[in-house]
């Protein structure tokens, strides 16, 4: 394997940035190890299995200014065992070395087995595809094995295909996975964070598109991604492949931050924050209980003491009514299910025509004609915001959705027919819910079409 530096620029210069769909370089990247930007990793400098030194990147010089509680950001068992040696990250794609088939194999049978819905030849042809990239999680061989001794790779046990369109600026990431029995080690994190400052420092990709299903939103949400495109669709559309029923996610890097190193940097911002607090505060310090209190004996109800009597409190300006405050609910209490059936509601196959408001530029008359649109985006916008006093209110802008598509309309339309099934879905979750046993449709108004709009 070549050095460094020496990879890097063929890795530039190899992966083509052409807009074609589907067309593929001229020349295949080369296999290439992660972690030699002095990140937090302990990759192979000299082909797969020897790893390098770990870096865990801290610099105390600066830890004289405040102190920096490390238990306060306890390491992940992935990051412990990359520092260890015993896993490695690689970056492979189909350049017809033996390495490089012996990981993107372990990682199609990976993908094969952890998304079951997904046709398995689909599968291995984006794997095996060379203008896709993957990076791998790769387990160090066992002491004494045939790959140890052949100085081949171990066990994948996890690893993310993605497809680079230079020149665009952004990466598709295809698949995702981590083999079931590995999944409470951080590796899916780790191996997000790899990626990002991987493809940084590699390409000019500075954003990630993915389509997600019910399953993954809330790993791709962790990961920084977010349901609001803001790409300029020209850029991305017709380049990405599109699935029924997924939800598409956008991730946006920025470019000064070294994701491997993030938990150390949020650390020193939280340890800054706390020194700035104690120079102007006391709320560190601890008091001694009221003298009413001490010397009880066990069992003992305690003295009602009021609150203000208390020097501490009295100066820090508390009062019953602010405590009433803080004691309400922030959130309506069906939040968290009308959270999930309005994410059920926008991944399911028959969610495509409502997911957007209606673009008056394309449709001219029909805000001429709907006069209180909705949308399951603005729905969720609402959502967000507790503009949803009871669940009926959320039911009503369900039906809203319906019979406003029913009534711009035919029948016989996609549009018409997508909005019945997708009713019929909201009432099947909502008995599926106990709490929600007495709603029916008959307490809401019909969505049939009225005569009127005939």
């Amino acid at each position: 394997m070549s050095n460094v530096k020496e990879e890097k620029r063929k890795a530039d210069e190899g992966i083509n940035g052409h807009d074609a769909k589907r067309q593929k370089p001229s020349v295949s990247p080369p296999r290439r190890d992660v972690g030699d930007d002095g990140g937090e990793g302990g990759a192979s400098r000299e082909g797969l299995g020897e790893a390098a030194p770990f870096d865990d990147g801290r610099d105390d010089s600066d830890e004289d200014a405040f102190t920096i509680n490390h238990d306060a950001y306890p390491e992940k068992p992935a990051v412990i065992e990359e520092r260890a040696g015993d896993i490695s990250f690689y970056v492979v794609n189909n350049d017809g070395k033996p390495s490089s088939h012996i990981i993107l194999t372990g990682l199609k049978c990976i993908f094969q087995k952890q998304l079951p819905k997904m046709p398995k030849d689909y599968i291995a042809r984006l794997v095996y595809d060379r203008t896709h990239l993957s990076i791998a999680i790769v387990k160090r061989p066992p002491p004494g094995s045939f790959a140890e001794s052949s100085n081949l790779p171990g066990e994948v046990v996890g690893g993310i295909t993605y497809r680079p369109f230079r020149g665009r600026q952004f990466a598709e990431i295809v698949f995702c996975a981590i083999s079931s029995d590995q999944q409470v080690k951080g590796y899916g994190a780790h191996l997000m964070s790899h990626l990002k400052d991987y493809v940084k420092a590699t390409s000019d990709v500075m954003h990630f598109l993915t389509y997600a299903d019910n399953y993954a939103i809330g790993y791709f949400k962790k990961q920084g991604f977010t349901k609001e495109i803001t790409l300029d669709k020209p850029r991305w559309m017709g380049y990405i492949k599109d699935y029924e029923g997924g939800t598409i996610m956008q991730c946006s890097m920025l470019p000064k931050i070294s994701y491997l190193q993030s938990g150390r940097m949020l650390l020193k911002q939280k340890a800054a924050v706390h020194a700035k607090i104690r120079a102007v505060s006391k709320s560190y310090e601890v008091h001694q209980p009221p003298k009413a209190w001490r010397n009880l004996k066990p069992g003992q109800a305690l003295p009602e003491l009021d609150p203000l009597d208390i020097p501490a409190i009295k100066a820090t300006g508390w009062s019953p009514d602010m405590d009433a405050l803080a004691r309400q609910p922030r959130r309506n209490p069906s939040h968290s299910l009308l959270l999930g059936l309005v994410s059920a509601l926008s991944t399911s196959s028959n969610a495509w025509p409502f997911l957007q408001p209606v673009n008056g530029d394309e449709v001219h008359d029909y805000y001429e004609v709907i006069k209180e649109p909705m949308d399951l985006s603005t729905m969720e916008q609402k959502l967000d915001k507790d503009q949803y006093e009871t669940v009926e209110d959320f039911v009503r802008d369900v039906l809203l959705i319906v019979r406003n598509c029913k009534r711009y309309n035919a029948e016989t339309t996609p549009y018409a027919k997508a909005a019945n099934k997708l009713e019929k879905e909201m009432w099947k979750k909502i008995r599926e819910v106990p709490e929600w046993s007495y709603l029916e449709p008959e307490n809401f108004e019909s969505t049939n079409r009225k005569p009127e709009d005939q």
